[in-house]
């Protein structure tokens, strides 16, 4: 994501799906197991339930290191939040392996407003990932100018839309609670808007 930062959204739920959609449909078989009388919905409010409070710890800590803790925070909290829409859409009976599942992340997290305009973006990422293989080397721009970009991209697909509330988290003293509140909240509505979807779907 730092080499192409202008798709990171893109690259994340791409991966996303890769190494967490096998984790969310063991998940979601081992639950049918140990909670054979939940439902859909109950499944799925545990799985928010779990990852809020994970989204909530990443906001806490992330008031500690400046733009580089604030850049690492939104990536681990977009990173999260796939993971939990991944486990939603599992508790909903939708296979979270799915190719599909990535452009359903990407418009869940409003990264893309429609489904047809996020599948030729991760069209494109995926394009890049793979040229990024033949071609390396640096791109010689320098680290902070990088990091801000993905910092935004990462905010924009995390939920937290104004860059102005992503950097107060790095005031002293602030942080923390800043942190938790901003991270808590976004969390909170991409699970209602993921309940939704695979609810209706």
């Amino acid at each position: 994501m730092k080499a192409d930062p202008q798709y990171a959204p893109e690259h994340l739920a791409l991966e996303a799906v890769r190494r967490l959609g096998p984790e969310a449909a063991a998940w979601r078989a081992r639950m049918s197991e140990e909670r054979p009388e939940s439902g859909p919905d109950e499944l799925a409010a545990l799985a928010v339930k779990r990852f809020t409070n994970m989204a909530r710890v990443s906001g806490a800590v992330s008031g500690a290191a400046g733009l580089p803790g604030a850049v690492l925070d939104v990536g681990v909290l977009a990173w999260t939040q796939a993971r939990m829409v991944l486990h939603i859409a599992a508790a909903h009976g939708a296979d979270p392996v799915d190719p599909d599942r990535a452009t359903e992340i990407l418009v869940l997290q409003r990264v893309h407003r429609l489904a047809e305009t996020a599948r030729t973006a991760l069209g494109v990422a995926a394009g890049r990932e793979r040229a990024s293989r033949i071609f390396t080397g640096d791109s010689g721009r320098p680290l902070a100018s990088v990091l801000f970009r993905l910092g935004v991209k990462l905010a924009q697909m995390a939920g937290v839309r104004a860059a102005k509330r992503l950097f107060a988290k790095m005031i002293p003293g602030a942080g923390v609670i800043l942190g938790t509140w901003v991270n808590s909240a976004a969390t909170k509505d991409l699970a209602q808007r993921a309940q939704e979807h695979y609810r209706n779907a």
